[in-house]
């Protein structure tokens, strides 16, 4: 086979080891769902052995968070720089290290400074993750392969919810820890045993022996070999993540993060709030953890529901789409009666909508930076990004404490996704045809040509 591999790939049917890569980024994401709930559910067995009030609490919450924003923003970057494969085996074992030393810490400081280095695993492998999704697959697939690792973020939300929820019968807070460092620590060899390293960025950045490891790769994933690599130059192979600021993608970057910034205000607002509110409206806080759950599950659906529509429907369209239904089912959760089914029901469908604009994103994402920069700008994406996360539980507080109602809180923290839709709408795809009608698509941001594209 003498044809550039990356083309290769591009317009073959995917083969069953490719299908398992993917599969296996959906866990890596669900290691994100898990993290975020069991932190939730940990925090009550926490307060009350060590005294804490609902403030000092509210800091170790947010720990793991700004650890996700600088792992995503700073390591995003070394997945383009040494590859995708020890990129993400070194996020899990910082991850995995992290959860096991949360288990040994005595006091607030110490918690928080493990919360944040599991963050900085977890971070840094989410931007490596979305390359990997999309590397691994054809054209026709693609978007499909992005929004399937995407939903990992609600489906361990919602077994590891369950999952923690039994293991807190009998046992201390320490056991979810423990849990979450033995399932981190086991997806580290199976990465290393069936994730071989992307044949795209071997190919873009040509390190030593590339012809041999190019293919072992392809061998690993049921290709035949090359003869040759695509002459790439020097300045192409050594280019930087700073080209997520050069002229020719510039505006697409700004254009992504503050979308997905804005975005993500709306859909912290439910992850935290929905809880307290829902318990305020009169119910037990058993009911609330079961109202959160409806959330996950509506947002699992939403986002395969998504994926498939990729098929048909141009990613583009479709994001726009659901980001200005989630303002409406937002809106429509803050003026629902205090009727629990009721309100299961309106949270699924804010999950729903929320998570399938969330996966539309990093589809939109993984297209909008070239292979050199996809981790890169994937992370610095998500970092800058991840700050609507800590934001939107603070200005919903502050709304509240000023005496603004339920409605009028739902709504303002609901313009986030209008905002992010609108915002979107002024990146210009050269098409937004489905994929399955385009053998590659190339884009472009605002009025700025692209003088690359992801093959």
């Amino acid at each position: 086979m003498n044809a550039d591999p990356r083309d290769t790939l591009a317009r073959s049917p995917m083969t069953a080891q490719q299908v398992l890569v993917v599969a296996i980024t959906v866990a890596l994401n669900a290691l994100d769902g898990f993290d975020v709930l069991s932190i939730s559910f940990a925090s009550p067995g926490i307060a009350a052995e060590w005294g804490i009030d609902r403030g000092a609490l509210g800091i170790v919450l947010s720990m793991e968070l700004v650890g996700m924003a600088v792992g995503s923003a700073v390591l995003g970057g070394v997945a383009d720089r040494i590859g995708r494969r020890p990129a993400i085996l070194g996020c899990l074992a910082v991850m995995a290290t992290g959860m096991v030393m949360a288990t040994t810490a005595s006091g607030l400081a110490a918690l928080s400074t493990w919360r944040i280095v599991t963050g900085l695993g977890i971070g840094g492998m989410l931007a490596a993750i979305n390359a990997v999704s999309m590397e691994f697959s054809n054209t026709r697939r693609r978007h499909l392969s992005v929004s399937l690792m995407s939903i990992g973020y609600p489906l361990g939300a919602v077994f590891g919810g369950m999952v923690a929820a039994r293991l807190l019968r009998g046992n201390d807070w320490r056991t979810i820890f423990y849990f979450g460092a033995g399932v981190t620590a086991f997806l580290i060899p199976v990465v290393f045993l069936f994730v071989p390293e992307s044949v795209h960025w071997l190919v873009r950045k040509q390190p030593g022996n590339a012809l041999a490891r190019v293919n072992r790769a392809l061998a690993r994933i049921g290709y035949a070999s090359v003869d040759r690599l695509p002459e790439i130059s020097d300045e192409a192979r050594n280019r930087s993540f700073t080209d997520i600021f050069a002229a020719q993608h510039v505006a697409g970057t700004i254009i992504v993060t503050a979308a997905y910034f804005l975005h993500i205000t709306t859909f912290y607002f439910i992850v935290k709030w929905v809880p307290k509110i829902v318990v305020d409206l009169g119910f037990a806080a058993s009911a609330a953890a079961g109202v959160l759950v409806w959330t996950n599950v509506g947002g699992a659906i939403g986002g395969a529901v998504l994926g498939l529509l990729t098929q048909k429907v141009g990613v583009k369209t479709l994001t726009v789409g659901v980001l200005l239904a989630s303002t409406v089912a937002v809106t429509a959760f803050g003026r629902t009666p205090a009727d629990l089914q009721r309100l299961s029901i309106i949270c699924g469908v804010c999950g729903f909508c929320i998570n399938a604009g969330i996966v539309g994103l990093y589809a939109i994402i993984a297209q909008v930076f070239p292979t050199h920069i996809r981790a890169s700008g994937t992370g610095f994406t998500i970092g800058v990004g991840r700050g609507g996360s800590v934001f939107a539980p603070i200005i919903a507080g502050f709304l509240f404490v000023a005496g603004y109602s339920l409605p009028t809180v739902a709504f303002v923290l609901g313009l986030g996704s209008l905002l992010a839709g609108t915002v979107l709408m002024f990146l210009k795809l050269e098409t937004d045809r489905p994929a399955v009608e385009r053998p590659d698509a190339r884009i472009t941001a605002t009025h700025i040509p692209a003088t690359s594209h992801a093959r």
